[in-house]
């Protein structure tokens, strides 16, 4: 039995202790538990055998990033460890099982909010390093961290940190592990994501509520507008009516897509299971896989304004506001995707109304070459723990670090993560397969090993 695995019960309770701490980066409320998530990591990369470990503060007062660093393998690869502590807020909080902040284990899962999504993932990697270090006193290569503390809140910090080009972020490869196996049982690695830029759109009518009995027929509607826009912005059948939207979009190769056609898939239980859905949407003739991980897409994600309350209450509201995102793909550019936009809601708005669009967060996508000693390490290590095949996806979601790593330190990213498709990410009961936990420590540490 090596060192992770007799010291699975500590890294356990480390874990519990990391997940208790309400590291919600959306909430300034929560201010003083990110800087406690923040001296969490840190003092675990001490403990793992860093030589050193610190937190970088922001002169603009955003959130800290902890970075630490081992470098006693001269002539050997560095590789550069990324994930965040912040976590999503928990709402809705009736609809937990178990208190979000309460580490609880139910079968073989570990219920929190956080748990996967990151720091179970980060405690896998710090762990990784820890286990070998405590093996061998040393490491087979050169190590680095960088954990940020805003990547639920758009990560404007660790961004204009890796813009800055510091030497100490030198490396070969940065590794994330911030993403999903397929299918459990089925080592994974990512190597696509979609770009995501979220906007606030506020739309204007009158300079205050009005009566509809008195101005109804007259009176210029912002939620009606609201409506109207987003209708003109994506059609009946989720294609996006945007000019120019999918001009760079450039399709999967067929190599890919038959990769992705035998990867096992029940969709029946994706949307009635996974989902919780009655039937899925989208454009007509575009298979499932190519949907959601290689076009872009734009949803809704709330709408405020008027009256919700109990009972009936006549009213025009003055203000409306809409809370949208698209997802870019492949070739597409973030700035002209953001005048894009921009002119489609200038076209659509309807007489009456002024529309405004607030730009709150933006990253670019990415596509890896999966041919490079990285990857390749990255996947025999996990074949060599789980015993399988290691298979290549895309995800549909966004890691914005991984675009500005390559753009900016000229790395690739090895997403190798040990999520679960149905680990409830930023919804109620998030949770983390336990057993995936110990088995990716295992993977990361061998894969480390492989490199050396």
């Amino acid at each position: 039995m090596n060192y992770s695995q007799e010291h699975q019960a500590d890294f356990l309770e480390g874990l519990k202790t990391f997940l208790r701490i309400p590291s919600i980066s959306a909430l300034s409320e929560h201010k003083p538990d990110i800087l406690r998530a923040a001296e969490f990591a840190k003092n675990e990369l001490l403990g793992a055998g860093m030589t050193s470990a610190e937190l970088i503060e922001d002169a603009k007062g955003g959130n800290p990033l902890v970075y630490g660093e081992w470098l006693g393998a001269p002539g050997k690869p560095t590789v550069l460890f990324y994930g965040h502590y912040d976590v999503q807020p928990p709402d809705p909080l009736d609809e937990w099982k178990s208190p979000p902040f309460e580490p609880t284990i139910r079968g073989n899962d570990i219920f929190c909010r956080g748990a996967c999504d990151d720091k179970g993932q980060v405690y896998i990697q710090i762990k990784a390093v820890e286990s070998l270090m405590k093996t061998h006193g040393k490491l087979p290569v050169n190590v680095k961290f960088l954990l940020e503390g805003e990547e639920e809140t758009g990560g404007e910090h660790i961004e204009a940190y890796v813009k800055s080009r510091p030497p100490r972020l030198k490396a070969d490869s940065a590794i994330v592990c911030d993403t999903e196996m397929f299918a459990p049982e089925m080592p994974t690695i990512c190597i696509g994501l979609r770009g995501l830029v979220y906007y606030e759109l506020a739309v204007q009518g009158a300079d205050h509520d009005l009566h509809s009995g008195v101005y109804g027929g007259a009176a210029p509607n912002p939620i009606m507008a609201i409506a109207e826009i987003l209708c003109a912005l994506k059609d009946r059948n989720g294609h996006l009516q945007i000019p120019g939207f999918y001009d760079r979009v450039v399709p999967p190769a067929a190599k890919e897509l038959e990769a992705w056609a035998r990867l096992p898939f029940d969709e029946k239980e994706y949307t009635e299971k996974e989902m919780g859905a009655k039937e899925l949407v989208g454009e007509p003739g575009v298979p499932l896989f190519e949907r959601v991980w290689a076009r872009p897409t734009l949803e809704v994600h709330g709408i405020k304004g008027g009256f919700v309350g109990e009972g009936a209450k006549t009213v025009i509201p003055a203000r409306a506001v809409a809370k949208i995102s698209t997802r870019l793909v492949g070739d597409q550019r973030v700035d002209e995707s953001i005048e894009q936009f921009k002119a489609a809601v200038k076209a659509a708005c309807p007489k009456g109304v002024t529309a405004e669009v607030k730009l709150l967060s933006a990253g670019a996508p990415s596509l890896t070459d999966p041919d490079n000693k990285y990857i390749h390490a990255a996947a025999e290590a996990m074949k060599q723990i789980w015993g399988k095949e290691t298979v290549y996806i895309r995800s549909g979601g966004s890691i914005p670090i991984v675009g500005v790593f390559d753009k900016y330190l000229g790395v690739p990213s090895v997403m190798m993560g040990f999520g679960l498709p149905d680990d409830n990410l930023h919804a109620p009961n998030e949770k983390f397969h336990l057993p995936n936990f110990y088995r990716g420590i295992e993977t990361v540490a061998r894969f480390l090993e492989i490199l050396g």
